[in-house]
């Protein structure tokens, strides 16, 4: 399977269509589809703090649906999820922007998108493993002895990352550097931490070059281990990327 890794859209539509018109995709039927047979894959976070959260949702259902794309939840999916089941959750760090969208929707078409979007998270995997376990895609990442398990300590690093339970000074959980130690088998791609360019170490690629803090939007092809980025149209929060050592 010869696949195109999405990074975190955050709602980004425009940005990700340049990107798979830059891979080589077609959007005659309203979705990019490529010619020679491509498949997609989501790195999750599709949505929040963009404009256009609902239109990148419905992109990318159809593509589950109709083109068997691959999606991993990230945590902003997470807490989509909760929020269209009704929990109590605080519409807070960009699900403010999804929420407004979706409640501004005729009813018909919120509940189109609430049941289509449900339905995509729940016959997601927390994670995938493809290509014969050459690859994993995980939202945050993956430590090597967590391949394979599903339980709530596994959830938790590859929707949150490896946190210490510290905040930093802006509210923001304080993230170990799990790349820098990772010495499995798999390739992993991940995204969820904004990174200035595509961070490959040890075995893993981070591909969240932060498009929606005015970074660029960024794929992974697999097999060819290439990555192909397009330029952001928002403005730049520089403060929002982290730097490694």
């Amino acid at each position: 399977m010869k696949l195109d890794i999405i990074g975190d859209i955050h709602g980004c539509l425009e940005e990700f269509r340049e990107l798979t018109l830059a891979l080589g995709y077609q959007w005659e039927s309203g979705i990019p589809i490529h010619p020679a047979g491509r498949t997609l894959a989501f790195v999750g976070d599709l949505t929040d703090r963009g404009t256009e959260s609902v239109a990148v949702l419905n992109v990318v259902c159809r593509l589950f649906e109709e083109q068997s794309a691959l999606y991993v939840p990230g945590n902003h999916c997470n807490k989509l999820y909760r929020y269209f089941l009704g929990n109590n959750i605080q519409k807070t760090h960009g699900l403010e922007t999804t929420a407004a969208e979706l409640e501004s929707l005729p009813k018909e078409q919120y509940q189109s998108i609430r049941g289509r979007f449900l339905s995509m998270y729940e016959q997601s995997p927390l994670y995938q493993i493809a290509d014969g376990r050459k690859l994993v895609i995980a939202h945050a990442g993956i430590r090597a002895d967590y391949i394979g398990r599903h339980d709530s300590k596994v959830k938790t690093f590859v929707l949150y990352g490896d946190i210490t339970g510290e905040k930093h000074a802006d509210g923001s959980p304080v993230r170990r550097d799990w790349a820098k130690k990772y010495n499995g088998e798999p390739f992993i791609v991940y995204g969820h931490t904004p990174v200035k360019e595509p961070r490959e170490i040890n075995g893993t690629i981070n591909i969240d070059t932060g498009c929606v803090f005015g970074g660029k939007l960024t794929a992974f092809r697999w097999p060819e281990r290439e990555t192909v980025s397009v330029p952001s149209k928002q403005r730049l929060v520089s403060e929002k990327f982290r730097e490694f050592d």
